[in-house]
């Protein structure tokens, strides 16, 4: 099996949203220095790619002290919608820039694949189940199976809970779960939720909840004790099996810039899918895209 490279290109100068002016350039890669690199620079974006931007944010400066790195989510439509506009400096993204804004508006981006990650299905553990097919993960998103005991679970009446038409995690979900029929993901069954975390804090309310996360978010004892990260199809949701190619719901972690990468955007970027932040990206369950067979 082949292994698909991680290209961690390195990036650029880019749009502060108070300032709304280009960052000054750094050295190259070759040519750094490792010295304190200071500035100001806004992210926003992928929620899927939060928990990455703050763990990241806060090894970085251990080093960067007076660098001053914003981060915040929104979904990947918003974060690449914002880039392009030039109101902040990084678009993070869980999808393709293609797939959200077109190839023409594509062409004025710079695209870093920094690390793979891996969504899952999640269920409120009170709906008793702890795997679905595919077939049947469709069927319950269309509303044709409307209670667990439907599918071996308990007798708890299913709420769907979606992410809004900006979410790269939906995105995700409808390509990889729901093989690109946009149809099974009907926002008036069920309620919306705009980020990972607000999808995790509803579905802790309702017993029969069904929703699907990145893995990122299922790593804490709250979300393990609350919800069952369902495996699909047997397969259970673990980087290993994203690793050996035997679990298909992932996707690249994008952080799109406007143009070339300089200074403290281009440094962070660089930082991000390094090894020196190995840590951070074991820690949350992240992939270097150099382990990715296929």
């Amino acid at each position: 099996m082949r292994k698909r490279n991680l290209k961690l290109i390195c990036l650029a100068g880019i749009l502060c949203i108070s300032g709304g002016i280009f960052a000054g350039c750094g050295a190259t890669e070759e040519e750094s220095t490792g010295e304190d690199i200071k500035g100001t620079i806004t992210i926003s974006g992928s929620s899927a790619m939060l928990p990455l931007m703050e763990s990241s944010i806060e090894k970085y400066k251990e080093v960067n002290k007076d660098a001053v790195i914003n981060a915040q989510a929104g979904g990947s439509g918003t974060g690449l919608s914002q880039v392009l506009e030039g109101a902040v400096d990084i678009g993070n993204s869980d999808v393709f820039a293609k797939d959200k804004l077109g190839e023409e508006k594509e062409k004025e981006l710079v695209d870093h694949k920094v690390i793979a990650q891996g969504f899952g299905v999640v269920v409120n553990k009170e709906a008793g189940v702890t795997n679905l097919t595919k077939d049947q993960i469709k069927k319950i998103f269309k509303g044709e199976i409307k209670n667990w005991k439907e599918v071996g679970g308990n007798d708890e009446e299913i709420l769907l809970i979606h992410r809004p038409e900006s979410s790269g995690t939906r995105a995700t979900f409808t390509e990889k779960i729901l093989d690109g029929d946009k149809d099974l993901e009907n926002d008036s069954l069920g309620a919306t939720q705009d980020s990972n975390g607000a999808v995790l804090n509803t579905m802790k309310k309702h017993k029969g909840g069904i929703s699907y996360v990145a893995l990122t978010y299922m790593r804490t004892d709250e979300a393990k004790g609350a919800l069952n990260l369902v495996s699909i199809d047997g397969v259970e949701a673990t980087s290993e099996n994203i690793e050996e190619g035997k679990y298909d719901f992932w996707s690249w972690g994008h952080m799109y810039t406007k143009g070339e990468a300089k200074g403290l955007t281009k440094d962070f970027i660089d930082f991000v899918g390094s090894d020196k932040n190995s840590e951070v990206i074991e820690e949350l369950g992240l992939i270097k895209g150099s382990e990715i067979k296929e």
